[in-house]
Parts: C-alpha cells; structure tokens; sequence
C-alpha cells in the first residue's frame, strides 16, 4: 500500500523500536491505518542492542557467580569457565524469539511494515525506498545511539561501545568502564561475574548518580566487596593505545590501563540528516521538543522514546507510544508522570526506585516536612536465604504520602511493580502497613518498611 500514491494513512511512524511499534499496536487496535518504517529490525535498541541482550549477560553471570559460590550453600559444584559463543547464542536465542513474537504481532493488527531508511519530507509525509509515504500524523522515533566524547574514538575493537561489547566473543581480561550510569555498572557487573578485572570511571562523585544518595552508596560498597574498582569525581581526559590495550588518563593525571575501554557515558538521539530540522521541528542538542502530549511545535508531528529529552527507559517509550495513538484515536489521555516511572539497575545488586529522592523531596517541600526511613535486608528472611544484603529507603512528606521508594538488594527490580502503586496512589503509610505480604519473601520487605514508617515495626527496632 506504501507504493500507491494515493494512500494516505492515518498515522506514519518513521522508528520501529519501542516507541514506534508500541504506537503502531495500539494505533492499529484503535482503528488507525498506521504504516510503520524502520530501517534495521523492529524492536530497535532495547530488544537488539539493550535491555534483554545485557539482562541475559548479567543473568549468565549470576549463573556463573552461583556456581563459583555454590559451597556456602552446602552445594558442590565447579566453575570451569566462560564459553563466550554459548552465552552470545543463549542471549541470541531470547532475542530471535521476542523478534519473532513481535513481528507476529506487527503482521496480525495490520500494521503496513516498511522496512528502510526513512527521511521526514515534509509536516505529512517520509520518503523511504524511492516512494513518499503520505499520512495525516507523523510519529517520530527515530531512538538514540551511544554517544562518545570530542577526540574519543570509539574503534570497535580496544575502544567500544555497549553495542561492540554485546556482541564480543571473548571475556576481556580486564577493563576500563567510562561512565559509572546504568549502562556502566551493568557491563561492569556482568564483566566482573566472567572474571573481568574491571575499573570504572565516573566523573560525577557517585555511581548511578541520578538515584538517592544512599542507594549509590549501598552499590558503591557491594562492588568494592565484589572486586569492581571505581575512581570518582574527577573527569575523563585522554584516550591511547599501548601494546596490548588502552591507558586512560584523567583530568588530575591519573591513569589506568586495561585490556578495552567501554565507552557508556549515555546515548544521544539519532535526529541528524532526517529532514526534523528542514521541516520546522523545534529541536534541542539533537532532540525533538514535545509538550506533555508528546506534540511538537508541527501539529501534525509527534515524537517519543529517546528521540526526546524524557527518561531514555524502554517502557517510558512504550507508554508514550500508547499515548499519542491513543490521542490520535480520539480517547482522553493523561501526561506521563516521569517521577513516577519505576527504575531499574540490573546489576549485582539490583538498584530499584520509584517517585523522588530525600535530596529532591526536601528541595520541593522543605527539610522539616521530609521523613525518610531504611529498613535493612538483614531483617528479611527470603533476602538472608539468598545471602544478599540491600536496604529499602522510604521517603515520606510529613504525615502525608511517600513520594520515593528506593532499594539495593539481590532481585529489588521484582518489587518495584508494588513500590510503583505506592507511589503513583499517594499511598500513606498507614495504609500499605494494613496490606498482608507473603512470608517469607523479598516483598515482605516492603511491608515491614511502611510498618515500621507507620510507627509500629514489627521485625525492626523502634
């Protein structure tokens, strides 16, 4: 249908990752003519080069930190060794299948695919493969890439990005992680758990900067158990090669050196050479600027996911997705509350929140109107089981709702569906203290904490 000049779709989403493809299902369940473009695989970064690839590197490394501790346990087992080929053909294994799955569901709601490089040409319509794909909406979604620094290199083989080291077939002896964010920590955990001896670099004075203080602190002293070594709060400065690897030398003149460098300081939106700009699409260092419905300043232009400058997170793409088709349909929709967007660092430990910091939440209503409570694991029967150490830090408006959970522990990001209610509900704590949790699970954690918030703990101290 792309090819007849006379069709005219209702919606065009140039981007088939999951921003595009979630507007795409919901648009063509809604009703909507909704042709889809996209020039690699759809699923985009967080099927192929993301989310699920990296959580089966770090699950195969749990695996592999199990079988090496299994003794504790009273379990006699050997670790021999990582097979490289057989981790990237498991991890493969779990993408094809997502793959095909979701291409079953692009083909059953009638979503017209176009598989190729897509260029906005004017405020209704893209150019791909030769023909111009006319439509009343545009949705742009056109994701990010990782980005690098001015004079960094990234070579793809001593000097790599995320995308380089999802795909390597060898364990690097050792490694230099530049940045100590998500994606950081996530490769440092995984590499650490194959044997890599791995050092991060992070500019900023914590790991995982954006969450509470005291979840980074928590993080902090589980990778220095674990071996990770880390340098903070002082800035990348060069770059070079020596005879097997790379030196990295930072801004007070510090070095280090290893194997490969893994360049994660963040992922940058792919908008340049796409007609965004051409066409009137008000744009910031490369992002698209939307307001809270996710319009920009062309009425007939949307755009979502890490193309714009919202939380780069998979399901925030999927529900702005949702949003804009829903929109275009005709039905009553709210703005994404980005505070109350669940997160999740799947590293060992687990980081996990919901809502706002201490630090935030005392800027917003002041010092003496914040309460903040931590319950510590070590009182939790599952997590002693697991023998993993974490707490959950609660923050409370004074006699009002708790407006940030966070947690550090062994599977945190299995909670955080409850903490996410909490929030987004306003919960007080009287209220999620009534509430029975299962004995013994993690999640009972979360209850003892809002009992203990509530003012009656049970397995805590007063």
């Amino acid at each position: 249908m792309a090819n007849d000049a006379s069709t005219v779709f209702d919606l065009v989403i140039l981007g088939g990752g999951s921003g595009g493809y979630a507007a795409a299902l919901r648009g063509a369940q809604l009703g909507l003519d909704v042709a889809l473009i996209e020039k690699g695989k759809v699923g985009g970064t967080c099927l192929h080069n993301g989310c699920i690839p990296t959580k089966a590197l770090l699950h195969a490394g749990e695996i592999a930190d199990q079988a090496r501790e299994s003794a504790q346990f009273g379990v006699k087992a050997t670790f021999e060794g990582i097979d490289m080929e057989a981790v990237n053909k498991y991890k493969d294994d779990v993408i094809s299948g997502l793959y095909k799955g979701l291409q079953g569901l692009i083909a059953s709601r009638k979503v017209h695919y176009i598989e190729g490089e897509g260029k906005l040409s004017s405020p209704t319509s893209v150019d791909v493969n030769g023909q111009r794909v006319q439509g009343r909406h545009v949705l742009l979604a056109t994701g990010s890439v990782p980005k690098s620094l001015p004079g960094l290199e990234i070579d793809g083989d001593r000097i790599i990005s995320s995308d380089h080291a999802l795909k390597m077939n060898r364990v690097p002896k050792s490694a230099i992680v530049l940045g100590g964010g998500v994606i950081g920590v996530e490769f440092a955990s995984a590499w650490k758990s194959f044997g890599t001896e791995v050092t991060i670099v992070e500019g900023l004075k914590h790991l995982v900067p954006v969450e509470d203080e005291n979840s980074s602190k928590l993080l902090e002293r589980a990778f220095r158990k674990r071996g990770i070594k880390f340098n903070l709060g002082t800035f990348f400065d060069k770059a070079e090669y020596t005879q097997d690897g790379v030196r990295v030398t930072l801004a007070d003149g510090k070095t280090f050196e290893a194997e490969v460098l893994l360049v994660a300081i963040g992922r940058g939106p792919v908008s340049q050479g796409l007609g965004y700009e051409e066409q009137g699409v008000a744009m910031d260092r490369g992002y698209v600027l939307v307001d809270e419905y996710m319009q920009t300043n062309v009425p007939t232009i949307s755009a979502v996911g890490d193309l714009v400058p919202t939380l780069q997170l998979a399901h925030v793409g999927f529900a702005e997705g949702i949003l804009v088709a829903e929109r275009l349909a005709g039905l009553k929709t709210v703005p994404v509350d980005y505070d109350g967007v669940p997160r999740v660092t799947y590293c060992h430990p687990e980081v996990a929140s919901v809502g706002i910091t201490e630090a935030k939440a005392k800027e917003i209503y002041g010092a003496d109107k914040v309460v903040a409570l931590k319950y510590n694991l070590a009182g939790n029967g599952k997590s002693k089981i697991l023998k993993t150490a974490g707490e959950i830090k609660l923050v409370q408006v004074k006699d009002g709702a708790v407006v940030g959970v966070h947690m550090v522990g062994d599977r945190m990001g299995e909670q955080v569906g409850e903490a996410q209610l909490i929030y987004n509900w306003e919960a007080l704590p009287a209220e999620v203290a009534q509430l029975i949790h299962a004995h013994p699970t993690q999640n009972e954690a979360m209850g003892e904490a809002h009992l203990a918030l509530a003012g009656k703990p049970l397995h805590a101290h007063d």
